[in-house]
């Protein structure tokens, strides 16, 4: 009977897991595409503040999942750094292709949850 409770607790805390690591893939996408539009507008500020968004959603969701998406949410997650770095500098195209480059891979991390 304990091993049946413990194989059910884990199995929902692995789905539980999962539902939170694509919640916050899904969110740091939106935030990773609204930084660039507002990069491409020459909206620089507003590019930090959405990088800083996408950020702290693609660490979260790199928390709780595994793998290749794992992989794509730290490789964003770099991306975004160096977006916000290069924006909070006032270097907008700079920032502008980090952020792209962080959408590459947070789509990744989407397509393959």
């Amino acid at each position: 009977m304990n091993k049946l409770i413990t194989a059910f607790a884990a199995s929902l805390l692995m789905l539980s897991s999962a539902v939170f690591a694509e919640e916050h893939s899904k969110a740091s996408l939106e935030h990773a595409q609204a930084a660039v539009e507002q990069g491409q507008a020459g909206e620089t500020k507003k590019l930090v503040e959405h990088a800083e968004a996408a950020l702290e959603h693609a660490l979260a969701g790199a928390l709780v999942t595994k793998g290749k998406q794992k992989n794509h949410l730290q490789e964003g997650a770099n991306e975004l750094e160096e977006a916000i770095n290069h924006g909070n500098l006032g270097h907008g195209p700079d920032a502008t292709k980090h952020a792209e480059a962080a959408l590459v891979h947070i789509k990744a991390a989407n397509e393959n949850p």
